[in-house]
C-alpha cells in the first residue's frame, strides 16, 4: 500500500513521513523542491503544488491513501483528482476552529471537498499549535523577553507531533472513516506560564511582558495577520483571561485513546525546540 504525503516538508507533513516510514508502509511525498527536500532516503519524493492540482497526477497514480495539507481554493480538483487516481481513503489536515466563521471557511471549504468524494475520510482537527511560540523566538533569543496581550489567557497547546500520531492513526487503522478527531494538549496554561516553560528548557528566565491590545492588534496587522482573524485571537484570549476553562478533557483524551501513548505536553514541546530560542 502506497501513501502519498502533500506538504511533506511541513511541520507535520514530514512527520507524518517519518510515522509511516516507522510503521514501514512505502510513501511518496509531494513537495515542490524534491533537490532540496532532505527527506529520507527510501521515501519517493514527487515535485508537485496543491495550488495546481494536476502536477499531482504522477504522484497520485498508484497511491491508495492520502494525507491532505488544506489549500481550500484548489481543495475539489485535488480531491477529484485523487478519485479519479484510484486512492481509496484521505485523512486531511484541519482545524478545532473550522466551523468559526472567521476562518472564512476555509479548512469547511476542504473538508466538505473531501466529504462529497465518495471515499473513506477523516478530519484531523487539532487546537492551537505548539509551534505559534516560534513567531516570538526572535525575541526570546535577543531579549528573554515575550510582549503579548492577554497573558492569564488559557491555552492547551499542542504538540505538532501528536498532530501527525493521529493523522497516520487514521490513514492506517480502521474504525476512523467518517469521523472528525478534534483535539489539543494535555494541559491547559496561561500564556504567561507558556513562556516561563520555555525559559526552564533554556534554563534561563524568559520574562512576560503584558501588551497593550490596542497596539498589539496594530502591530499584527502591520505584520501580516488578516484583522478579522487578529480579532477573533484576541476576542477569544480576552474571554480566556477574563474567566479562564479547564483543561478540555475530550480534546486533551483524544491522542492516548488513538496512539495508546500519552499526549506530549507543552514542557516537552519546548525541550525539544529548545535551540530555536536559544
Amino acid at each position: 500500500m502506497t501513501i502519498l504525503v502533500t506538504g511533506a516538508t511541513g511541520v507535520v507533513g514530514r512527520r507524518v513521513v517519518t510515522e509511516l516510514l516507522r510503521a514501514g508502509r512505502a510513501v511518496r511525498a509531494l513537495t515542490r523542491r524534491p533537490a532540496t527536500a532532505a527527506l529520507p532516503g527510501e521515501v519517493e519524493s514527487h515535485e508537485g503544488d496543491l495550488e495546481r492540482p494536476e502536477s499531482l497526477r504522477e504522484a497520485l497514480t498508484g497511491a491508495e491513501r492520502l494525507y491532505l495539507f488544506p489549500v481550500p481554493r484548489t481543495a475539489a480538483e485535488v480531491v477529484a483528482l485523487a478519485v479519479e487516481s484510484g486512492v481509496r481513503r484521505i485523512v486531511d489536515l484541519s482545524g478545532a476552529g473550522a466551523d468559526d466563521a472567521a476562518f472564512g471557511d476555509g479548512y469547511r471549504v476542504v473538508e466538505r471537498a473531501v466529504e462529497a468524494s465518495g471515499l473513506d475520510w477523516t478530519h484531523v482537527r487539532p487546537g492551537e499549535f505548539a509551534g505559534n511560540w516560534l513567531d516570538w523566538a526572535p525575541s526570546i533569543r535577543a531579549d528573554r523577553i515575550v510582549r503579548r496581550p492577554y497573558g492569564g489567557a488559557v491555552t492547551q497547546p499542542t504538540h505538532e507531533a501528536d498532530v501527525a500520531a493521529v493523522a497516520v492513526a487514521a490513514l492506517l487503522g480502521e474504525g476512523h472513516a467518517g469521523r472528525t478527531h478534534t483535539f489539543a494538549g494535555p494541559q491547559a496554561l496561561t500564556v504567561a506560564e507558556q513562556a516561563e516553560t520555555i525559559g526552564r528548557a533554556l534554563g534561563e528566565r524568559v520574562r512576560f511582558e503584558e501588551q497593550d491590545p490596542v497596539t498589539a492588534r496594530e502591530q499584527w496587522i502591520r505584520d501580516g495577520y488578516p484583522a478579522d482573524i487578529v480579532d477573533w485571537l484576541f476576542g477569544m484570549w480576552a474571554r480566556s483571561a477574563h474567566d479562564p476553562a479547564p483543561v478540555n478533557e475530550e480534546w486533551a483524551t483524544l491522542v492516548p485513546r488513538l496512539t495508546g501513548r500519552p499526549a506530549r505536553t507543552f514542557a516537552e514541546w519546548a525541550a525539544d525546540h529548545a535551540a530555536a530560542f536559544r
